[in-house]
C-alpha cells in the first residue's frame, strides 16, 4: 500500500516537471501557416509567395488552319480543339469586319500557318491571351459567309473577292463612271449559280417499290419536275436535270454531267424503304463513313451494290475522303435543307426527322461540288406511299427543298451591308 502511494507521487511529479519545461518550448515555437477555405491561389499571401496570379489558360484551340481557292472564292477553315463561339463588331466608317472569339487560343502549327506563302490577304489574323480576332479587309471582298461546323468542330470562312481590289483602275472598289439611269432589276438569290437536280433510279430501275405498286423513279421524277420549275421562277439560277424521262443513267454519268457543267450544288432526290411498315420519315444524307449500320444499307441500295463495310468496293469508294475539300459546304447543305424542309413539312403533316447522316454513296462521292442525296419518305410505308402520290405534297416538298437551298445561300453577306 505503502509503495502505490509512493509511485503514484514520483508520477504527477514527472509530469508536473515535464509540463514547466515545454511552456518556453511553446513560446518560441515558429507561427504555422494560415488556413484556407478556399484553394491556396485564391489568397493573397499565397499569391505573394508564388508570384502574379496565371492567366485564364484558353478553353478552345485552333489546332490548324487550312484554305483552298476555289473558282470563285476562298475557303478558310480553322480546325478547333471543341466547340467556339463568336461576336462581329464593324466600325461604322472602317472598312473592316472583326470576328471575335473569346478564350481562344493558336496551337504552334496554327501560328506556322498564318506565316504560309499565299495566305489570303483579305484576312489579318491577331491573337493575345484572352481571345483571337479575325480581321476581314472589306474593300477586297465582295462578300462573306462564316460557318460554324460540327464532327470535327471547325470554323468556316468563304470569301468572295470583290470584282475591283484595292490597286485596280486606280482606286479601292472604283466603278464605272456611266450608270443607268432607271433603277436595277432586282437580284434573284440564285443568279449565276447552276444547280443539277437528280431524281434517282429510272428505265430498268424501279428503286423502291410500294405495297400499292408505286415506283420510286416515277415519284422522284415527278417531285424533281416541280424543284425544276420552282428554282427557275424563284432562284434565278440555271437548272439541269441528270433525266427528264424514265430511263436508266448510270451514277457514273450523272455525277459526270454535273461536273462537266461546272454545277454549284448536286441535289439527289430519292425515297426510302424499310421491312417494317410503320418506319416512316425524313432523312438528308452527304458524304462520308456510315453513321450507322441503316445509313450503309440505305447507300447500298442506292449504289446497287451489297451492303459489307469492309469490302473492297466501300475502301474504293473511302480511300481519299479526309483529302475531299467539299465534305464542309456538303455538311452545311445538309442541315440547312434538313431544317427548311422540316419547317415546312410540319406544318401540314406529322413529319419523323431522322436529322443528317453520312454514308458512301458512289454519287455524292463522285461529284466535286457540294452535294447531298434526300430521302424524302418511306414509300414501304403505306400512309407515306399515299402521300407521295399527291401532287400537293410533292409541291409542299419541292418548296423545302427550294427554301433550304435560299436558305444556304443567304449567308453570302454583300460587304455594302
Amino acid at each position: 500500500m505503502l509503495m502505490s502511494k509512493i509511485r503514484l507521487r514520483l508520477i504527477l511529479f514527472i509530469t508536473l516537471a515535464c509540463c514547466l519545461v515545454s511552456v518556453p518550448c511553446l513560446a518560441a515555437w515558429p507561427t504555422p501557416m494560415p488556413v484556407w477555405a478556399s484553394t491556396p491561389q485564391d489568397h493573397p499571401e499565397w499569391r505573394h509567395l508564388i508570384g502574379r496570379k496565371r492567366a485564364t489558360p484558353s478553353s478552345v484551340w485552333i489546332r490548324n488552319i487550312r484554305f483552298h481557292r476555289h473558282q470563285h472564292y476562298t475557303r478558310l477553315v480553322f480546325d478547333l480543339s471543341g466547340p467556339a463561339s463568336y461576336t462581329t463588331h464593324r466600325a461604322k466608317e472602317a472598312r473592316h469586319v472583326v470576328l471575335k472569339l473569346a478564350r481562344t487560343g493558336l496551337t504552334t502549327l496554327a501560328q506556322r500557318k498564318l506565316r504560309q506563302t499565299g495566305f489570303p490577304q483579305e484576312v489579318h489574323i491577331s491573337h493575345s491571351k484572352r481571345q483571337l480576332a479575325i480581321t476581314l479587309d472589306l474593300a477586297r471582298l465582295a462578300r462573306y459567309r462564316v460557318l460554324t461546323l460540327t464532327k470535327p468542330h471547325r470554323l468556316v470562312l468563304d470569301l468572295y473577292p470583290s470584282s475591283t481590289t484595292p490597286g485596280q483602275n486606280g482606286t479601292a472598289g472604283s466603278r464605272s463612271a456611266t450608270t443607268s439611269s432607271s433603277k436595277p432589276r432586282p437580284r434573284k438569290p440564285g443568279e449565276g449559280m447552276r444547280i443539277v437536280i437528280d431524281p434517282g433510279h429510272g428505265g430498268k430501275d424501279p428503286g423502291a417499290i410500294g405495297r400499292a405498286g408505286t415506283k420510286e423513279k416515277d415519284i422522284v421524277l415527278q417531285i424533281a419536275k416541280h424543284l425544276k420549275a420552282l428554282m427557275t421562277e424563284r432562284l434565278g439560277a440555271t437548272v439541269l436535270m441528270t433525266r427528264e424521262k424514265d430511263v436508266f443513267i448510270s451514277l457514273e454519268d450523272r455525277a459526270e454531267l454535273a461536273n462537266k457543267k461546272n454545277a454549284d450544288l448536286f441535289v439527289s432526290i430519292h425515297v426510302n424503304s424499310h421491312p417494317k411498315r410503320g418506319v416512316k420519315g425524313l432523312e438528308i444524307y452527304h458524304f462520308g463513313e456510315a453513321s450507322d449500320p441503316r445509313a450503309l444499307e440505305v447507300a447500298a441500295r442506292e449504289n446497287g451494290t451489297p451492303f459489307q463495310e469492309d469490302g473492297p468496293a466501300w475502301q474504293f469508294i473511302l480511300a481519299d475522303k479526309l483529302n475531299d475539300k467539299k465534305i464542309e459546304e456538303s455538311q452545311e447543305l445538309a442541315w440547312t435543307l434538313r431544317n427548311a424542309m422540316t419547317t415546312r413539312l410540319k406544318k401540314h403533316y406529322a413529319v419523323k426527322d431522322h436529322g443528317v447522316k453520312t454514308a458512301p454513296f458512289y454519287v455524292l462521292r463522285m461529284t466535286t461540288m457540294p452535294s447531298i442525296l434526300v430521302e424524302l419518305a418511306f414509300i414501304s410505308n403505306p400512309r407515306e406511299e399515299k402521300l407521295l402520290t399527291s401532287t400537293k405534297y410533292q409541291r409542299r416538298v419541292a418548296e423545302g427543298i427550294l427554301e433550304g437551298i435560299i436558305a444556304y445561300i443567304a449567308p453570302l453577306q454583300t460587304a455594302a451591308r
